[in-house]
């Protein structure tokens, strides 16, 4: 097989298709790409055996065959040309030499044989989603998904599919991030849970890209397709925990502040604070909020004071600087609300603009004991 494609094209679509590749696999054939070739159409894949993405790229040939290539050699072979075509040529002594401009590199292939097979999903229920709208829902809530590998449901994040709109949450049990959309819909109700990694590299693609992105999905796996990508990964298995029942209803001492105010004090504050337990004191009476951390170890104490609008009750209660800082760089709006009811409740932060129409984002935080 024989076919000739422009190198920068090229290196574009395999730097995406490299995140999917581990560093060390238990199969040595995932360490490679599976090129497929028919007529000018090539479809390149990479695999993790949980998750597979494929791209389908358009070079000049006319031959058919499939093998599979080293993708740190290709991808650091590719890194140091400058834009210009380059050859792919299948020779006798199982290697592929790559003619450009100025040489010829030969590189050892695989069998593409030997390459998983993707999973085939059966029968699935489809939804078409806008690409920026679920670039925008991903980064709103991963970072607030847990890391913990013996409550694996919490280190995804959850996607209820509903008619009157689409709802994606996550959560670590500290914090907790509840995303929004009415302006999407989908036909039926559906739920399931979207490992961290596929959605981390569905992020980086879709960025501001407007195509629809089509998801299908049934009980063990979700196939992502737009342009010419096709994403497939294995659904985290288990039931999500009842988030509702965590966010509590009625708050009402409700602070308004200025977010990047807010945000910079806290952090400022934070530096100063114990290093173990991050926390930092919010003490709000009339239209002062007074932000201090200490660590008494070390004789370290940080205090600033802030005005804001605030209608509730006079009070303290103490928060981790970093997920509350977590949450605030998250927000795109000017000016937010912190929401209380009592000092060992979960407190509740949502942006008041920078929202687009049908759009709701609610973040919890739970407060940490102050001792007196």
């Amino acid at each position: 097989m024989k076919f000739i494609v422009s190198s920068s094209y090229l290196l574009k679509q395999l730097q995406v298709l490299g995140g999917v590749i581990n560093n060390s696999n238990t199969l040595p054939i995932l360490d490679n790409f599976l090129f497929e070739l028919d007529g000018n159409s090539l479809t390149v894949s990479a695999s993790d055996l949980e998750t597979t993405m494929m791209s389908k790229l358009e070079v000049e040939s006319e031959d058919q065959g499939t093998i599979a290539l080293p993708a740190r050699l290709l991808l650091d072979t590719l890194k140091t040309f400058p834009e210009q075509p380059l050859t792919f040529t299948q020779e006798e002594n199982n290697t592929v030499e790559i003619s450009s401009n100025h040489g010829k590199y030969a590189l050892a292939y695989a069998d593409g044989a030997e390459f998983p097979n993707a999973v085939s999903l059966e029968d699935p229920s489809v939804v078409k989603i806008p690409g920026n709208i679920l670039a925008t829902a991903i980064s709103n809530t991963i970072f607030a998904s847990g890391n913990d590998d013996l409550r694996p449901v919490m280190s995804g994040v959850f996607f209820q599919f509903a008619t009157d709109g689409l709802t994606f949450v996550a959560t670590d049990a500290h914090k907790l991030v509840k995303y929004n959309r009415t302006d999407v819909t989908a036909s039926q109700t559906a739920e399931f849970i979207m490992p961290k990694k596929p959605l981390n590299l569905l992020k980086s693609i879709l960025g501001a890209n407007d195509d629809d992105v089509t998801v299908a999905y049934n009980d063990s796996n979700a196939r992502y397709t737009f342009d010419n990508v096709e994403l497939i990964c294995r659904l985290i298995d288990g039931k999500y925990p009842n988030y509702e029942a965590v966010i509590p209803k009625e708050n009402p001492n409700r602070l308004t502040i200025d977010r990047n105010q807010f945000l910079n004090s806290v952090r400022r504050v934070s530096i100063f604070s114990n290093k173990t337990t991050h926390q930092i004191r919010l003490k709000i009476a009339g239209a002062e909020l007074n932000i201090s951390a200490e660590d008494i170890d070390y004789s370290n104490k940080a205090e600033e004071r802030l005005t804001c609008d605030y209608q509730g009750d006079d009070m303290q209660i103490g928060f981790n600087s970093r997920f509350l800082t977590e949450m605030l760089n998250n927000m795109n709006a000017n000016d937010v609300s912190l929401e209380m009811s009592l000092p060992n409740r979960a407190g509740i932060l949502t942006p008041i603009d920078g929202l687009d129409e049908g759009e709701s984002v609610t973040m919890l935080v739970m407060p940490v004991m102050l001792n007196n």
